[in-house]
């Protein structure tokens, strides 16, 4: 166990008057090794991902711990209780203006952030690339060469402090304008369409076989999984209400499509 981690929990759980200068530090210095990525919120391990909610209790207790304050980027004034990232060509990654990483996120070398939003606690891995208008919210964790196409939105969850951030893992494809919420679980290289709007209670229909399979809240590996409607009654009469459906998966094809930025980035292409 981090040392840091019981007494942050027990200033987290007592009364405001216990939030003193050995805990302000504790915080201080989670929130540092989280923007330098030597702590995660969403840790792989052994093949799983462990979620350490205690880290999400540090960020909260940040906020309680410090007053606002302003900050300006060139043209750009904000004014808020985190500052952005700094030191991005030491990083290794790209932010395209007006991008913000903010801080208590990391981005690991190779990364390419779009003029898109990383909010604090999340993680992004080697690679990846945050289109254009993309969040990725607080504490979420997104794999190495993942392509989170523009407008996507990934949900954070900071509370609960036991609530489960989005995952995505390596070489998952998500399409314009997907979004992605409420602890949802997109597993290696697989294909979300354009528009597809996946929560913790959204039916993901199998519809492979000759029987129907449901999901919720996870998309297995190398899935292809598209927008769609099922009917459902209704004391007014029967209507159609979004769903998910999972139609395939990932052939050599999509492959090569959702390469391409990688492809790019090989022969130092602007992308």
């Amino acid at each position: 166990m981090d040392p840091r981690q019981e007494l942050i929990e027990a200033a987290f759980d007592g009364p405001a008057e216990n939030l003193n200068d050995q805990v302000k530090a504790a915080v201080d210095s989670v929130l540092a090794d989280l923007d330098r990525g030597r702590l995660r919120v969403v840790e792989p391990r052994s093949g799983e991902f462990v979620i350490n909610a205690w880290l999400k209790k540090a960020i909260l207790l940040y906020f309680r711990l410090h007053q606002m304050q302003t900050e300006t980027v060139g043209c750009f004034e904000y004014r808020d209780k985190l500052p952005t990232k700094h030191n991005l060509e030491a990083q290794g990654i790209r932010v395209v203006p007006p991008g913000v990483a903010r801080y208590g996120s990391f981005l690991e070398p190779g990364a390419i952030l779009m003029p898109a939003y990383v909010n604090v606690g999340a993680y992004v891995c080697a690679n990846t690339m945050v289109d254009s208008w993309v969040t990725v919210g607080s504490c979420a964790y997104i794999g190495k060469d993942v392509h989170l196409s523009g407008g996507v939105q990934i949900g954070g969850v900071l509370e609960p402090a036991n609530a489960r951030p989005v995952i995505v893992e390596d070489g998952a494809f998500i399409g314009a304008n997907a979004v992605v919420v409420e602890g949802v679980h997109v597993s290696s290289e697989a294909v979300l369409g354009a528009n597809t709007v996946l929560t913790s209670s959204t039916p993901i229909i199998d519809v492979t076989g000759e029987t129907e399979k449901i999901l919720k809240g996870y998309v297995p590996p190398r899935s292809v999984v598209i927008p769609g409607i099922r009917q459902r009654a209704f004391p007014a009469g029967s209507y159609g209400v979004p769903c998910a459906l999972l139609i395939g998966q990932r052939k050599a094809s999509t492959d090569r499509k959702t390469s391409l930025t990688a492809a790019l980035r090989d022969f130092d292409v602007q992308v």
